[in-house]
């Protein structure tokens, strides 16, 4: 009974193509958010808990490959195709700068202080954005030996990760001397890195393994071969007793950390699932897919309260929550009920 409680997502639509990465931030005093980012150059800000829409960044001129939070949920930042990382307010849905790159930025990430934005892409250059004086030149770590596919920070923000799209392993650069300390080798490109919240390990998806690293000695934890070729993989938070992974063969697969054995399978997407990750308190965890969907899973059984009123496989997907937590979240972002007109138009258009 548990499995097929788990089996019933919050279905959320808006994007009009495929949804390539998620971003869940940390709990904050207003509840935990979800930003997405899609080919379809819109990323979205969403109720984390229960998928409700609050509004759509617009400025981005091509596909938008990452996307990510603040530590306070205050700013957003996104990478694109069209040569530039952008800065949002994540309360107006402002853009509050555009930094210019010289080819596609494919990652981007928030240091934890949140006073600097970390950059990669095709140009295989490792950038860092001031946040505070956006206007000044980032800095230029060292060259990547490949183009950049994901990066993120660690060690109170004194190291920071990368891995590249052509190039197996995931390297580690000293943000102090600048050069690469170490290399964490694997057998295909890594498509998915993930640093767990307490800072203990760092997961990796490539080719059909997922793998686990100490965060801290860079040693091999855990691996596992997946059933097909992964391209997303994330730790539970909380326990760190379970992970989910997602890729060619569209469904979300739930395995217990320890053993690697499957304890859960999750169809619904109707395409390949690009990225998967779990909510900051580890009760569910999110998937995207080449279907332009987002779904939200439930980690336990749902009450019957909640999967009354929470349709998630309804015919229009929507998701009901209080008069008062929509307004309370939605107040200020600017796009309002325009933004969604604007959202059903493009999908009329494409």
């Amino acid at each position: 009974m548990e499995k097929k409680k788990v089996a019933v997502p919050l279905v959320c639509h808006g994007h009009s193509r495929p949804v390539v990465d998620l971003f869940y931030s940390p709990i904050t005093p207003d509840g935990f958010f979800l930003i997405s980012a899609s080919k379809d150059s819109s990323p979205m800000l969403r109720n984390g808990e229960t998928g409700d829409w609050i509004g759509t960044f617009e400025g981005h001129k091509g596909a938008v490959w990452s996307c990510c939070l603040d530590t306070n949920a205050l700013c957003a930042a996104s990478g694109s195709a069209d040569f530039t990382a952008k800065l949002w307010d994540a309360l107006t849905g402002d853009e509050l700068h555009s930094f210019e790159h010289k080819h596609i930025v494919r990652a981007c990430a928030f240091s934890e202080d949140t006073r600097r934005l970390l950059t990669g892409g095709y140009e295989k250059v490792l950038r860092i954005c001031d946040l505070n004086r956006p206007d000044a030149p980032p800095t230029e770590v060292d060259n990547s030996p490949g183009s950049i596919r994901t990066v993120a920070w660690l060690h109170n923000d004194q190291t920071i990760l990368s891995s590249c799209t052509d190039i197996g392993g995931v390297r580690l650069w000293d943000l102090r001397s600048g050069k690469i300390v170490q290399t964490l080798e694997t057998k295909s490109p890594v498509t998915s890195t993930e640093v767990s919240l307490d800072g203990r390990y760092i997961t990796t998806a490539d080719g059909s393994t997922v793998t686990f690293w100490d965060a801290n000695n860079f040693g091999l934890v855990k691996s596992y071969n997946m059933p097909c070729n992964v391209e997303s993989a994330s730790l539970e938070p909380k326990l760190g007793n379970k992970f989910v992974a997602g890729g060619e063969d569209m469904w979300v697969h739930v395995f217990d950390f320890h053993t690697g054995e499957q304890i859960g399978c999750n169809k619904g997407h109707h395409g390949p699932v690009h990225c998967v990750r779990f909510a900051p308190g580890g009760e569910s965890y999110a998937s995207g897919s080449e279907d332009g969907t987002i779904r939200i899973w439930q980690t336990g059984p749902a009450s019957h309260e909640e999967n009354d009123s929470h349709s998630g496989n309804g015919p229009t997907g929507k998701v009901k929550v209080s008069a008062d937590e929509v307004t309370r979240k939605i107040q200020g972002f600017h796009l309002g009920n325009e933004g969604k007109a604007r959202e059903k138009d493009k999908v009329l258009d494409t």
